[in-house]
């Protein structure tokens, strides 16, 4: 059974406007590598640097294209919400947090909108100094998370219902070089590997109508420095950046504009003790941290070399999208559980950037029928929850229906596009007490609507969001149900 990949991930909703970012504005030369007439690139000949052979420039050119993938990809966000003040996706400046929260309907015309959850979003400069993250309490058992997430797209850390409780409190978020003394009244210290991050937030939402008391939660999360956390005066401020403008992720699939994106990136990263020879490999064509790569100026060999190892790390990524069959949990975590596993990170910013480990949150999606065939409004569907066979998990769960290709969801004389935990009370029992969920364009019947999700005429899709798996998810004794045709 073949699944499309779907993620719980804030920058799904918002990905057409990270299209929107504008091209990359580069200046400067390789530095640091002596340059010869080149031959053509490809086995043992040369692309006009020492040392390095077409086919080992072609090998590290992959290697980067893959360790880079996250990185730009969080740059992109970055850049289109916190530095690109007259872009139309700008939120606010760096260490501010901003928050929406809406019931998404077919007019929005959003990529793959979850309803699930109200979002928030902040990114933090930690180089002068840390921030500290307040979060007020959270009272009747409503789940949130506030995902920590580097430029590698490490989930460092979570404040949260599942990591530290509904309780509230402040945390403090410091990059690599900090050694301060951490101030009274802080609950918890986050280290971040890299002096630019991410935060996510989710919060639930039960239903449109609270969709008000999620807004007066959201007031409430606060991010601001150290030093204003203090009420003290604030440090030297960091070194000032030229910001190079970003590409849209379709672009710098094909465009080697992405290698000098991911050398300005690499000054913020501090090289990890596990990748000094691969970083040294990254240099010996001219990726140098925070050094201009002038495409412009690469001769045709070298350019060569580039563009094939670029091509090798996207098929790379492809063939890892296709053998997931729709799981996505492998593909998100911090350095311990990821390791130094490259495809998986670059392969995860590709399906959804700032998508939860899978301790916080699993993310299967499915486009295809027990058959194996797409799943397709021209039929009927079942699925059933046997009985004490509802999705394990302690917070919610959710089952979203997109239209395909598009990945929106569809207009329905019901207004219905999703089956959550919040509506088990209202969805009618097998009388074995499972429950059937029926899938298809038409009315199963008036005694059946309460468990309808009403389907396109054409292929469409099946996204499953589990927050806070349990035990049984996570070990894989629990088995997600699949999807049943009906004869006929």
């Amino acid at each position: 059974m073949r699944n499309r990949q779907i993620c719980t991930g804030f920058f799904l909703a918002t990905r057409r406007g990270l299209r929107l970012a504008a091209a990359a504005l580069l200046a400067g030369a390789l530095a640091g590598c002596s340059f010869h007439s080149p031959d053509a690139a490809s086995g043992s000949r040369s692309v006009g640097i020492d040392g390095v052979t077409a086919q080992q420039a072609r090998s590290i050119a992959r290697e980067a294209y893959l360790y880079g993938t996250p990185m730009v990809a969080s740059y992109q966000t970055m850049y289109a919400f916190s530095i690109d003040r007259n872009g139309p996706q700008y939120k606010g400046p760096f260490n501010t947090i901003s928050s929406m929260a809406r019931v998404y309907a077919p007019e929005d015309k959003a990529y793959a909108p979850s309803s699930d959850t109200g979002y928030s979003y902040a990114a933090l400069d930690l180089r002068a100094e840390p921030v500290v993250v307040t979060v007020p309490p959270i009272g009747g058992g409503r789940y949130y998370a506030l995902q920590l997430m580097d430029l590698y797209t490490h989930n460092f850390g979570y404040i949260g219902s599942r990591s530290t409780g509904n309780g509230g409190g402040r945390f403090l978020v410091a990059g690599p070089g900090w050694n301060g003394k951490t101030p009274a009244g802080i609950t918890k210290v986050f280290r971040s590997e890299t002096e630019l991050a991410n935060l996510v937030g989710r919060t639930r939402i039960y239903s449109a109508a609270d969709v008000p008391n999620v807004k007066r939660i959201q007031s409430r999360y606060k991010v601001q420095t150290l030093s204003a956390y203090r009420r003290q005066r604030a440090p030297a401020p960091a070194p000032a950046v030229d910001w190079i403008a970003a590409e849209s992720p379709a672009q710098l699939r094909s465009s080697l504009e992405f290698y000098n994106q991911f050398a300005f990136l690499l000054q913020f990263a501090p090289e990890h003790a596990s990748e000094r020879s691969l970083r040294a490999r990254f240099a010996s064509i001219g990726l140098a941290a925070g050094e201009p790569f002038d495409v412009g100026k690469l001769n045709p060999a070298l350019r060569r070399a580039l563009q094939e190892g670029m091509h090798d790390g996207q098929n790379d990524i492809d063939k890892k999208r296709e053998a997931l069959q729709g799981r996505t949990d492998g593909l998100y975590g911090d350095r311990k559980s990821l390791g130094n596993d490259y495809l998986a990170r670059a392969t995860g910013a590709q399906v959804g950037l700032g998508g939860s480990g899978r301790e916080e949150a699993m993310s299967p999606a499915l486009e295809k029928d027990s058959y194996g065939q797409q799943l397709d409004g021209r039929n009927k569907y079942t699925l059933r929850f046997p009985p004490r066979g509802l999705p394990p998990v302690r917070a919610f769960w959710s089952m979203t229906l997109y239209r395909l290709p598009d990945q929106q969801l569809v207009a329905n004389p019901i207004g219905r596009y999703q089956i959550n935990a919040s509506m088990l009370s209202r969805l009618k029992r097998d009388a074995d007490g499972g429950i059937t969920l029926y899938i298809q364009p038409e009315s199963p019947g008036k005694s059946r609507e309460s468990n309808w999700l009403p389907a396109p005429q054409g292929p469409f899709m099946l996204a499953f969001r589990y927050y806070w798996p349990r035990p049984a998810m996570l070990d894989g004794k629990w088995t997600q149900p699949e999807i049943q045709r009906a004869p006929g």
